[in-house]
């Protein structure tokens, strides 16, 4: 498909006109530039998360939203969680329209076979199909798995209604056969595009509950990152993967593998990420665990090492006030203000951006802002979320690395 029939599709709202068989690519970290192009960049993703079994012979359509768009739509599929190797028999994609519905329904391939066997621990991407996705767009993924078993990967609190159906469903474009709605993304974790414009990168941000979104209001993409995606679309970071885990840590596992653990799979090797923001600590406060300022500044230093060390830059966000929910102890409050201290002065990142002063209630600084507050005095509502993503410089984002 020529370039020019690829914009006429997408002025079209026509999605994923044709199939081009070509083999997937297993390590797309870091593309920059003209290999961003050719790789791809992320569009959309959500940390992996291991999830009690679903039952076997069972078909998923995933509703997702898209950051950038591009041509070359491909999916990654996970099976980080599992203990066995898990068989995905069909997998396809399509513009998201009333409910379960979906128009523009296209197959998906791997090496060119519609099914794929996924190892124990591993993830795959699809070969990249032809045709353009726009910004903004809602996709719907549909997958189906014949025969899985034991332990399942995906994300827990998508925040967003996807549906299952017995049977292999994936082809079918109706609402009819999807019986049942899930709250969780099953087995898909990211999906890239080809942008329009081959500078263009993404960010990610790496997060715990916060960030996951909890607190919004579920389908209509009111979390910080979805909110930041709608300022970051006509600059050269236009792409936004949110990796966010309810409970998540930075110096410890706990809601799911600790920020340390999953920078990798999460983060450094998505296509196109060029900047990470680093928006945790509050669950290892709060665990009650003993953990000092040093301690988390450390764990902070790391990722950051690491993060520079594969060419991303890495903005640090301070820890909002809590102020209310149970778990709040003096002694936390005072290591989150020492955090927060030592994360305005730089402490090694590329740039800080202030969450603490964006949510904060000026009168009492130890607890959300009430007009930010969702109720549970830790996690805010949807105006809190915008005023997240509004406390973002996006000229920030951008470092020289």
């Amino acid at each position: 498909m020529t370039g020019r029939l690829g914009r006429a599709c997408r002025a079209a709202a026509v999605l994923l006109a044709a199939l081009a068989v070509q083999p997937p690519v297993h390590a797309a970290a870091h593309p920059t530039g003209d290999t961003a192009h050719a790789l791809g960049v992320v569009t959309w993703a959500a940390s992996a998360e291991r999830l009690p079994h679903d039952g076997a012979d069972r078909s998923y359509r995933l509703l997702v939203r898209t950051s950038v768009g591009g041509d070359g739509l491909r999916v990654r599929l996970s099976n980080a969680f599992g203990d066995r190797p898990l068989r995905v028999n069909a997998v396809h994609a399509g513009l998201g329209g009333r409910g379960a519905a979906v128009r523009d329904n296209r197959r998906l391939a791997f090496h060119g076979r519609p099914s794929v066997t996924i190892p124990r621990g591993a993830e795959v991407w699809s070969d990249p199909l032809r045709g353009h996705v726009r910004a903004g767009a809602l996709l719907a993924v549909s997958l189906y798995t014949p025969d899985a078993a034991g332990p399942a990967t995906g994300h827990a609190m998508a925040l967003r209604t996807s549906y299952t159906a017995p049977g292999d469903r994936t082809a079918d474009r109706t609402a009819a056969p999807w019986t049942r709605t899930t709250d969780s993304w099953w087995y898909l974790d990211a999906v890239s595009v080809r942008p329009d414009h081959p500078a263009t990168g993404a960010v990610a941000a790496l997060g715990d509950s916060i960030t996951d979104g909890r607190g919004s209001t579920p389908d209509r993409d009111l979390r910080w990152p979805d909110l930041l995606a709608r300022r970051l679309a006509r600059t050269s970071l236009a792409g936004v993967a949110d990796e966010g885990i309810s409970g998540n840590r930075v110096l410890s596992d706990g809601g799911g593998p600790g920020a340390l653990g999953r920078l990798d799979r999460d983060v450094l090797e998505l296509p196109g990420v060029r900047t990470v923001i680093l928006f945790e600590g509050v669950n290892d406060l709060k665990a009650g665990t003993g953990v000092t300022a040093a301690d988390l500044l450390a764990g902070y230093r790391n990722i950051v090492r690491r993060a520079h060390a594969a060419g991303t830059c890495v903005v640090g966000a301070t820890i909002a006030p809590f102020q209310g929910w149970p778990e709040w102890s003096p002694a936390a409050e005072a290591v989150r203000r020492e955090v927060n201290h030592h994360l305005r002065g730089g402490d090694g990142f590329d740039a800080v951006v202030d969450f603490d002063r964006a949510l904060r209630d000026p009168r009492r600084p130890e607890r959300l802002r009430p007009a930010y507050d969702s109720g549970d005095h830790l996690h805010p509502g949807d105006r809190g979320m915008r005023a997240l993503a509004d406390a973002v410089d996006l000229g920030s984002l951008r470092c020289a690395r």
